[in-house]
């Protein structure tokens, strides 16, 4: 294998095929809690719409979690790396504006695992959601506002 960084080995292989699912995560920047700031995590939840929107992606379920977030997605157009770049450079634009920051909001690289069809997706779903309660930030998942599963 080249000798190379860590996010840049993680893109070696990758393969992104339409109507297949995904679960995608990344963090933020240092693992800074930027979306403690729920007002923020929301701009985030908001680039997760723009995508479906735009015919990029399904959004199956999600969680934006303090320092980072875990999107199961059913690809729809364009290859998994241009939608998380959307996604990434769209929701820093949109952070930095409300909050006053500048530069970079996301680490490089996602972690991304293809799903066969026959997982259990609702199963995923449910540990993807419950991750909050997992961190110990609520003491009931659905306490937690910045979630949703088309199945729950």
């Amino acid at each position: 294998m080249p000798n190379l960084p860590a996010s840049h080995r993680l893109r070696l292989g990758r393969y992104a095929e339409p109507n297949r699912i995904y679960l995608l995560t990344t963090n933020t920047l240092g693992r800074a809690p930027v979306f403690q700031d729920f007002t923020l995590g929301r701009l985030v939840v908001g680039q997760f719409r723009h995508a479906q929107n735009q015919g990029w992606a399904n959004s199956l379920a999600w969680v934006v979690m303090p320092d980072h977030f875990h999107w199961l997605i059913e690809l729809q157009q364009g290859s998994l790396s241009e939608l998380m770049q959307k996604t990434k450079s769209l929701s820093t634009r949109a952070v930095n504006m409300a909050s006053g920051r500048r530069g970079r909001l996301w680490q490089q690289g996602y972690h991304d695992r293809a799903l066969r069809r026959e997982e259990d997706l609702v199963q995923l779903a449910r540990y993807v959601v419950t991750n909050p309660l997992r961190a110990g930030l609520v003491a009931r998942y659905g306490d937690y506002p910045l979630w949703d599963a088309i199945w729950v």
